[in-house]
């Protein structure tokens, strides 16, 4: 089940608009997000010592941008993995872009922590398919291979 997800994008209005779509979806659903990616790996890098807290936990799903300053979407996830981070392989990372590049969508689905790709906007469409895909595959061996949510709609 699909109960935190991670939203990380350095638009701060695609930041709101896709968390408004995730709680208007499932208000049960605990959206956490950051505008830049190192705010993102320093809150990750501190869920592993707070596996106690009701605030602080491991997401089930990352929505990641691809393009942002600093440290872009692929960037993340090379330090993400360095994190070495216990079930860092169950945490479903999704490229959500405006990115139509080819080269990235191949870049997307040759990198194996990531689990899919959905253009923007979020629609409540989108975000249903991902966490009933998502939903299903928990405790299911690390990622799950690289497939297309909805792009379209």
């Amino acid at each position: 089940m699909v109960k935190n997800i991670i939203i990380i994008d350095d638009n701060k209005i695609d930041l709101f608009v896709s968390q408004k779509i995730i709680e208007k979806y499932d208000s049960e659903i605990n959206v956490r997000t950051f505008n830049s990616a190192t705010s993102a790996l320093n809150y990750l890098k501190i869920c592993p010592l707070k596996h106690n807290s009701e605030t602080i936990v491991m997401p089930d799903v990352i929505l990641l941008d691809i393009n942002m300053p600093q440290i872009d979407g692929f960037q993340f996830i090379e330090e993400y993995k360095a994190l070495n981070l216990p079930k860092a392989k169950d945490v479903k990372i999704i490229m959500l872009t405006s990115s139509l590049y080819l080269e990235d969508i191949q870049r997307a689905e040759k990198e194996a922590y990531c689990s899919g790709y959905i253009d923007k906007p979020l629609t409540k469409e989108k975000i249903e398919k991902l966490v009933k895909k998502h939903s299903s595959s928990r405790g299911s061996r690390g990622v799950q291979p690289f497939s297309f949510v909805p792009v379209l709609f």
